[in-house]
């Protein structure tokens, strides 16, 4: 979609253009918008990308696949140790090395506390751009318990790299047992209070309710995944579409929710968590002894040459790396398909018509990162 400059000089079209961002609080990165208004009401928009373009998928093919393994956790800082899975799946299963048990499990439960941070962040930061200041303190208080754990075993607290080609870089101990059951049941105990606090709130119910309305026909035009899809009533997860690591051991619920607007995203995510804490739960119950790392994995690794692709469910969704292999020990090419890309290409659609303030609700909605579209 482009702006059409000779109709904006006709003096009887009464509409001028806005820079939302790079730098606006509300993108949540460095995203341009450029709106086209008539009023407040956004007529026309374009996302303009490119700000903090790193070149990541470049890099992995001057990089041995093991040095790659940091770059996949700057492309989402919050959803680090799921990039972290995705790649190690990709190149176990090209090699095919099968991952120890008690690896596996610390894999899940890593990477569902992964996804419960991450929703924490976007649940108090989106309610921060709606105009409420309160909620946030509450989710990073929550948030700062997962930080703390995953930082006692990873070493990091944000942009992890914890997980290697045939398991993980060092095993879990009691202590991350106990923290990890103790956290469980803090967050269910606060569950009442969010939703008493926060997602029963009049003010929020009508900045959300019928906003950024999706049906199912367009998430499918643009490849939208994730809660958003979810939203709209479609049960598509990939830990229960197509089952990876051990997930399909797991009993749990893919919420859905079926009006497609930013009040179904929205629950969608919040109920998430629960079902995130269901899964680590039963891992901790489950969880083997035995080794971490597969007992023979190259120190060169070497592809054999073909095409490969691996896809995990991110926590905003559908996240896909796609490798070209020459046979030599750096990717021939390596693509990666991150649910950001494809859910902000949805925008000039979903908000199309839409008055300025309740753009800035419905592009919350979308839980964008935007080092992962930028990569």
């Amino acid at each position: 979609m482009a702006i059409d400059v000779e109709v904006l000089d006709d003096p009887k079209h009464h509409r001028y253009v806005l820079n939302m961002g790079p730098q606006h609080p509300s993108t949540h990165g460095v995203l341009r918008v450029l709106l086209e208004l008539e009023g407040e009401y956004a007529m026309e928009l374009l996302p303009v990308l490119g700000y903090g373009h790193r070149c990541h998928e470049k890099i992995a093919e001057h990089k041995p696949y093991k040095a790659f393994m940091p770059n996949t956790a700057r492309m989402d800082y919050l959803g680090a140790l799921i990039y972290n899975h995705g790649y190690a799946l990709l190149l176990e299963r090209a090699l095919g090395i099968e991952v120890p048990e008690r690896a596996e499990y610390i894999r899940v439960i890593t990477s569902e506390l992964n996804r419960i941070q991450s929703h924490l962040l976007w649940y108090g930061a989106y309610l921060l751009d709606l105009g409420a200041f309160t909620p946030i303190m509450y989710s990073f208080d929550d948030r700062e318990h997962i930080l703390d754990i995953l930082e006692d075993v990873t070493g990091s607290r944000l942009t992890y790299c914890y997980f290697r080609v045939g398991g993980v870089s060092r095993d879990i101990d009691d202590k991350f047992v106990t923290s990890t059951r103790a956290f469980i049941d803090r967050l269910r105990s606060r569950f009442p209070m969010y939703e008493g606090l926060i997602n029963g709130n009049i003010i929020l119910q009508n900045r959300l309710n019928d906003v950024g309305e999706l049906d199912r026909k367009t998430c499918a035009r643009y490849g939208v995944t994730g809660p958003l899809l979810r939203g709209t009533g479609v049960a598509y997860d990939l830990r229960r579409a197509e089952p990876y690591s051990i997930y399909d051991r797991f009993d749990f619920e893919v919420p859905t929710e079926t009006k497609g607007d930013c009040m179904a995203s929205f629950l969608v995510r919040f109920r998430e968590m629960e079902q995130s804490l269901r899964i680590i739960e039963q891992a901790l119950d489950g969880l083997p002894e035995g080794p971490v790392m597969a007992p023979k994995v190259p120190k060169k690794i070497k592809i054999p040459a073909g095409d490969y692709n691996c896809s995990v469910e991110a926590p905003r969704g559908e996240l896909s790396y796609y490798l070209v292999s020459d046979g030599s020990d750096a990717p021939y090419r390596l693509k990666v398909r991150t649910p950001s890309y494809s859910n902000l290409s949805v925008v000039p659609e979903m908000c199309q018509g839409m008055l300025l303030s309740d753009v800035v609700s419905a592009m919350g909605a979308l839980d964008l990162v935007i080092p992962e579209i930028d990569r």
